[in-house]
């Protein structure tokens, strides 16, 4: 891992226990779907949810390679997102991501292929916006992760998925245009890096 990302990291650990006691039980659900993919010798695919795949699903798809990696469990785990519709990336939550500690390329245009990256030897995550079926992700035997109560609401049924998990965040473009917006990305992309590795450390548990 970057330095700046594994000093990030040493802070979430002492913050995991402070995870609200639904949350963590929604998480801890989802935790037993994975390892029971894993001791079938099974892939686990998961894919973030939300409604433009712009911010929330990309931070979640991003901290739980992440957090898969730091446990040691990623080598079955996939991760994916996807949206209602398809917008780009959100710049605010690419910035959010990079102070964190990630490295991004953006090689431009309206719907950038991100490339992201935890450490230098580690994989290239590919991050663009995209409807949650597209060819990109997977098509059947995943877990849909919504991560937005209007893409909950909008998708009552999402072909394909094995299991659907409620695991939603507030959503920090309300932010966007106010003095409140770094610490509004900072603090959703911190709850979001909280939730990824509690789930993560409860796989490998």
């Amino acid at each position: 891992m970057y330095p700046t990302l594994n000093q990030y990291i040493d802070g979430i650990q002492s913050e995991m226990d402070k995870i609200p006691a639904d949350r963590q039980k929604e998480l801890q659900k989802l935790a037993l779907y994975i390892r029971a993919k894993k001791r079938s010798g099974e892939v686990a695919n998961l894919v973030f949810i939300c409604t433009h795949n712009s911010r929330r699903s990309h931070m979640s798809q991003l901290w739980a390679a992440t957090a898969a990696d730091y446990y040691g469990v990623g080598d079955n785990i996939f991760t994916f997102s996807g949206g209602t519709e398809t917008t780009a990336f959100n710049p605010r939550a690419v910035a959010a991501m990079e102070r964190a500690g990630f490295t991004v390329e953006n090689p431009g245009g309206d719907n950038p292929h991100y490339q992201v990256r935890f450490a230098d030897n580690g994989p290239k995550m590919e991050c663009f916006s995209k409807v949650y079926d597209d060819k990109f992700n997977p098509q059947e035997n995943f877990v849909a992760i919504m991560t937005c109560s209007e893409a909950d609401k909008n998708c009552p049924f999402i072909p394909g998925a094995s299991l659907r998990s409620p695991i939603k965040y507030e959503d920090p473009k309300d932010f966007d245009g106010t003095p409140q917006e770094q610490a509004a990305y900072d603090e959703r992309c911190l709850q979001i890096a909280k939730e990824m590795f509690f789930l993560m450390s409860k796989v490998k548990a």
